[in-house]
């Protein structure tokens, strides 16, 4: 049995069950307590992430994930939000497969240097998968001296001699909101991150790409800025919105799978209807968008492929620290669902 076969009788996500059967927050004890009942029914026996405190072992056969924390994106709960849960489920599978161990480390950001030195020092480590959702290239060159053994996931900077492997942005963004102009839609707003980072920075690129190959053009007016980590409704958008009813685009491209659910709920409060009256595409493709009501219309990041690359490469550093840095972008997927409809004109009606 494997975790997606726990995860279909369990009725969860497989990261729902990573973090269930390795004693992880994110999920509810009546989950937790489902999945191992579920596991212990089927006489599965999980391999356990290594903790930085649990035990140690040979330097040689440790790869250690190492996420820096702020009050940004990446903050001290991470591990409960979607995108990286099941992003960490991933690498400790794919690393499993290989015969290294998985050692899970956070540090806040501001002591980036100091506390993974300690790390190292105490435990060191073969290689270093580093979470740079949030980070700069100055942060990212010190990991790199303390562990030259070294892959940076989930952004990426083109001038660094460092291997990244990140989800292609611009690509993505490009095709959402292709898919909103093949829909008719004309008039098109844009909901985006009030913290700003890398990959959203790239979907912008990517979606006024295609909105200036089309020839049109995003008002001032339909740009709106929201926190990316609140799944509820916000009162500011809300309000924001409220000042503006009469002049609501017909489409909404958010920057990621959060914004949309939480646009989604702040629209409905409001009393306007998805997709009838405004249509909404996110970007993540989380568990979570299957389970919003309407169901969300995204773009699906292959987070297993991002993940296998991921160790792969490092492996390939680790056997041979000479071999060349790459950077890798992984395409992603549009995942049509009930969130966009087709924009019905005038001449359609009378047609």
């Amino acid at each position: 049995m494997k975790i997606d076969d726990i995860a279909k009788l369990a009725n969860v996500s497989r990261s729902a069950v990573s973090l269930a059967l390795n004693g992880k927050n994110g999920v509810s004890k009546k989950t937790r307590d489902k999945v191992l009942k579920i596991a212990q029914e089927h006489g599965y026996i999980p391999r356990s992430i290594v903790k930085a405190d649990q035990y140690l072992q040979p330097n040689s056969k440790i790869l250690r994930f190492v996420a820096c924390t702020n009050a940004g994106i990446v903050t001290e709960q991470y591990e409960s939000l979607p995108f990286f849960m099941e992003l960490m489920s991933n690498l400790d599978e794919h690393i499993g497969t290989s015969g290294y161990s998985l050692m899970v480390s956070s540090v806040k950001i501001e002591e980036i240097e100091e506390a993974l030195s300690k790390l190292e020092q105490d435990q060191p480590s073969a290689g270093v998968l580093l979470l740079g959702t949030n980070l700069t290239p100055t942060q990212i060159e010190i990991v790199s001296r303390i562990q030259p053994n070294l892959v940076v996931m989930d952004t990426c900077f083109e001038t660094m001699d460092t291997n990244f492997v990140v989800m292609n942005n611009v690509y993505g963004a490009y095709h959402a909101a292709k898919h909103l102009i093949e829909l008719g839609h004309t008039a098109i707003g844009y909901i985006e991150s009030s913290s700003r980072m890398y990959n959203f920075d790239m979907r912008k690129k990517g979606f006024f790409q295609a909105i200036n190959e089309a020839g049109l053009k995003v008002s001032d007016r339909n740009i709106f800025s929201i926190s990316p980590t609140i799944i509820s409704s916000q009162d500011g958008f809300k309000n924001n919105i409220a000042n503006h009813l009469k002049q609501l685009p017909t489409a909404f491209f958010c920057e990621c799978d959060y914004i949309a659910i939480s646009v989604i709920k702040s629209l409905t409060e409001l009393g306007i209807r998805v997709p009838h009256d405004v249509s909404i595409i996110g970007f993540d493709n989380i568990f979570e968008s299957q389970v919003i009501t309407p169901e969300l219309t995204t773009i699906h990041v292959k987070k297993d492929t991002i993940a296998s690359l991921a160790v792969e490469t490092l492996i390939k550093q680790i056997n041979n620290p000479d071999s060349d840095r790459i950077k890798s972008l992984v395409n992603t997927d549009l995942v049509i669902r009930n969130s966009c409809i087709k924009l019905v004109t005038k001449q359609d009606v009378v047609g």
